[in-house]
């Protein structure tokens, strides 16, 4: 009877509680095999894969869209409240990893205020995530470390004193008037090298971002305004903000660490050379010139793993192994097959169905040569 007892009550359970799961994921279209590796997931093994937010969440609102100030004052006693200049950390936000760099773990709707995840309440049970004072001052103070040398409580807070108030509007009006210059996405920079066998390496930016899909983040990972500016240096002009950036000197580690990430097989002389690189070319550096069928594929299309995978085979064939004539339009490739040969085997025409050489007649025909002869009527391809 005991045994029975554990079951209903079992029973009655689980399903109140996969509901109230289902319910609350269901708000962000999230299904259980999107964070449970295994079918069914328990408290004691929940089988979790990778937390996929960075990944579910494809945009944020520009720093247009934000508010250009927030004003923190929900735990202002001792001190006034603090004037965040969100818009200025907003526009250079992408250098350490976009908005996820504050608002970390938020949802695919709007982003959420610290206060929806950070209890205000300092003495409470739950201590896996840092109370809303501690939060705020975690995000801010190992930034402000690095950036000005100094944590002190003055650096972002005024100390009230009896029968004065703080003029906000004022703070606020200035800060509403300062904004990051533009950073503009540089084409090509060619990089001055003390290598004998060559002195220049030039790196194609355009490239990586626009035809590798590479993300800012990618290489400008956790970085932060201390990168260009330094407030030791002597470029702080009286307008508040630092005249020009700072030549940042870097070991020679430090300078190959980035490119090994995707080059680290890569011999030396790929990217040192005693003359200025010419962009990108498929042809020049696969030995595989992409022709129409193939110029406008992203590079993960066939390079599955990873942007360094080399040694493809250029046959058609290992790729689309489920070509055959009930699948396979012929008309994308600029010529409609005519009634003689709608029914042949691809390898009738394709020797070894090798798709990178061009056809022959030879298999059935003996007077019969391609191009001369086509099997079919030549279109125009969409």
């Amino acid at each position: 009877m005991k045994r029975l007892s554990y079951i209903v009550l079992i029973i009655t359970l689980f399903p109140l509680s996969s509901y109230s799961q289902e319910k609350k994921h269901s708000q962000v279209n999230i299904e259980c095999k999107t964070c449970h590796a295994c079918e069914v997931p328990t408290k004691n093994d929940p089988c979790l894969l990778s937390c996929p937010r960075f990944m579910m969440i494809k945009e944020f609102p520009s720093p247009e869209i934000g508010p250009d100030i927030v004003i923190i004052d929900e735990l202002a006693n001792r001190y006034t409240p603090v004037v965040f200049s969100h818009k200025i950390h907003a526009q250079m936000s992408e250098m350490t990893g976009g908005c996820i760099t504050c608002h970390h773990y938020n949802t695919l709707g709007p982003v959420l205020s610290c206060n929806k995840c950070h209890s205000r309440d300092r003495k409470r049970e739950e201590i896996s995530s840092p109370d809303l004072k501690g939060a705020y001052h975690q995000q801010c103070m190992n930034c402000h470390r690095q950036w000005s040398r100094e944590t002190e409580c003055s650096s972002c807070h005024q100390e009230k004193n009896e029968g004065e108030s703080q003029d906000i509007t004022k703070i606020t009006s200035q800060l509403v008037m300062k904004t990051h210059p533009e950073v503009k996405e540089p084409t090509k920079i060619v990089y001055e090298t003390e290598y004998d066998k060559g002195k220049l390496v030039t790196f194609f930016h355009n490239d990586h971002t626009n035809l590798f899909g590479i993300n800012c983040t990618s290489c400008h990972e956790n970085e932060n305004c201390i990168r260009c500016h330094d407030v030791e240096k002597n470029n702080y002009g009286d307008n508040g903000f630092y005249e020009s950036p700072i030549k940042v000197k870097y070991s020679e580690t430090e300078r190959h660490k980035r490119c090994f990430s995707c080059h680290q097989n890569d011999n030396c002389s790929n990217c040192h050379k005693n003359g200025e690189m010419k962009p990108f070319n498929h042809g020049t550096r696969a030995g595989w010139p992409l022709k129409q069928y193939h110029q406008n594929l992203q590079c993960e299309s066939c390079h599955l793993k990873s942007m360094t995978s080399t040694g493809l085979d250029s046959k058609c064939g290992s790729c689309h192994e489920g070509w055959n004539p009930e699948t396979f339009n012929h008309k994308i490739v600029g010529l409609v097959l005519d009634e003689n040969h709608i029914d042949n085997e691809c390898e009738d025409c394709h020797t070894e169905n090798d798709f990178s050489k061009a056809p022959t007649c030879d298999n059935c025909h003996d007077n019969k040569n391609y191009p001369k002869d086509k099997p079919g009527k030549v279109v125009i391809k969409n």
